[in-house]
């Protein structure tokens, strides 16, 4: 199937904004106040809510096991405030893309453009946050001046928007945070090392959902079964078409641009490493 110009944005720009979860400016950043990087990651995503339990965040993060968000939530709140962890998710962000990118093309017309793209997408977003907690929670947020780190606040939102949508969809095809990485291990996209690592569930948990999953015709030996395939398939059409009212506002020919101008600046960020997993693995084994 050909790619809808609506995706094509969205996961052309995704490095942009997901950097940030990998690059260690934000872990450094974290440990300021005493937070190691997995524990400062819940709590800078969750700031948006307030000095929050794990409840909430548990529920819209959705994959993370209940007991690794409990060791993070709501201790992290007596070492800093949500204010200052948006302001250190922010400044790793900054730091990041100017090591990544230069000041000379941050600070330049293509940026500049893509920006306001992004952030008129966002914006059309922000005028439908229902059911969408996570996203309405970071649409509260305010908007950095700066162009780069509005390209980058406007992705954020877009991918929260998204992921709203993909919760959605996965609690009405009963699929359970578990499943979802399981499933997404099975597919061979990804190292189940990573999930595993940085989701904090234990090997019984996995190995029992794996067996609930083959039960279910989901999963086989080798991986995902042709039932299992259709399932991810379905899965991403559906979140597709919720995340797409987001860039109607743009058009077509808007999507379209926003991926030529943002596809440069985004294989620069994954050449340059920005996206190396490796920190939030070894994070995870501390």
């Amino acid at each position: 199937m050909t790619e809808s110009p609506y995706r094509l944005a969205w996961r052309v720009t995704e490095p942009l904004h997901a950097m940030v979860y990998f690059v260690p400016e934000a872990p450094e950043r974290y440990a300021a106040f005493g937070l190691d990087p997995m524990d400062g990651y819940f709590a800078s995503r969750a700031a948006a809510f307030g000095p929050v339990g794990p409840g909430p965040v548990i529920a819209t993060f959705y994959n993370f096991s209940p007991r690794r968000v409990r060791r993070a939530l709501p201790s992290a709140w007596a070492k800093a405030t949500p204010e200052q962890l948006v302001a250190a998710r922010l400044d790793a962000a900054d730091a990041a893309l100017t090591r990544g990118l230069g000041a000379e093309v941050l600070g330049g017309p293509e940026v500049a453009e893509a920006a306001a793209l992004a952030r008129t997408a966002a914006l059309a977003a922000s005028e439908q946050p229902h059911g969408r907690p996570l996203f309405a929670a970071h649409a509260d947020l305010p908007w950095p001046e700066q162009p780069h780190l509005v390209l980058f606040h406007a992705q954020m939102l877009l991918r929260e928007f998204r992921g709203d949508g993909h919760v959605a969809a996965l609690v009405a095809a009963g699929i359970g945070g578990l499943d979802a990485i399981v499933l997404h291990a099975a597919s061979g996209e990804i190292e189940p090392r990573f999930l595993q690592a940085t989701r904090g569930w234990g090997r019984e948990a996995w190995a029992a959902a794996e067996d609930d999953l083959r039960g279910r015709g989901l999963l086989g030996e080798s991986g995902l079964t042709e039932a299992g395939v259709r399932l991810r398939a379905g899965l991403e059409e559906t979140t597709d078409r919720l995340a797409e009212p987001a860039y109607r506002v743009l058009g077509e020919e808007g999507c379209l641009r926003l991926a030529a101008l943002t596809r440069p600046l985004s294989r620069t960020v994954v050449k340059a490493g920005l996206l190396n997993p490796a920190t939030l693995v070894e994070a995870n084994r501390r």
